[in-house]
């Protein structure tokens, strides 16, 4: 009967803690290199659009080669998946937090106003492929989500205005669900030509669109 010593048990409690590190250092290092060519991907969409973009372009601005890509990830669809879900998943955190915070439906729609403009850089390259690609990508079996996530999104939004017409707060003319979409759109489109580092941030310019939303660009 072989026994084995303390320091034989010590070793081999060494060998296997070491092994864990290494697979653990393994795994992190693996997770930054894909969250990077997410980070150099979502650039390029958000530049060239979806479609344009090759998989050779995303791998030659990594600096690997085109079947290296594929270490981390299946497709191209992979990748502009995470970036989308990612997007819509802290979107509507944040609106949900908005209407469960309450208030009046003019504060309530305000926020999510703030919370649309606060998008607009963290998440550039989404906001974009779904300008861009939208009727593309909503033809894939594996973007339906993204119908769902629309839909929840503008639910929230139409039901914020539907309790400021039935207060009396907003006008009872309002085609909700119409309001709702003009005011994505044009809080969307922003993404083209606002740039935080030439002078005009998220709040200033959140601040400015709710005055002519809510106030009108009539003298009163």
């Amino acid at each position: 009967m072989t026994t084995t010593t303390n320091s034989g048990r010590a070793r081999a409690s060494a060998r296997e803690g070491g092994g864990r590190r290494r697979a653990r250092g393994a795994t992190g290092l693996a997770s930054e290199r894909r969250d990077h060519l997410v980070k150099l991907a979502a650039e390029l969409f958000a530049k060239k659009g979806f479609q344009a973009t090759t998989v050779r372009e995303i791998a030659d601005e990594a600096g690997i080669l085109s079947g290296s890509l594929y270490h981390h990830f299946d497709s191209k669809e992979s990748i502009v998946d995470e970036i989308l879900s990612n997007f819509f998943t802290e979107l509507m955190a944040a609106d949900r937090a908005a209407i469960e915070k309450g208030g009046s439906p003019e504060e309530v729609l305000a926020s999510l106003v703030r919370i649309a403009f606060g998008t607009l850089e963290p998440h550039r390259a989404a906001i974009t492929v779904l300008q861009n690609d939208w009727n593309y990508l909503k033809g894939l079996d594996r973007f339906a989500y993204l119908i769902n996530a629309e839909e929840e999104v503008e639910k929230m939004w139409v039901t914020a205005i539907e309790n400021g017409k039935a207060a009396g707060l907003f006008r009872a003319d309002l085609e909700s669900r119409l309001t709702y979409r003009m005011i994505r759109d044009t809080i969307w489109v922003a993404v083209r030509w606002f740039r935080p580092e030439e002078g005009l941030d998220v709040k200033a310019l959140s601040d400015h669109y709710l005055s002519v939303l809510l106030d009108g660009i009539h003298v009163h």
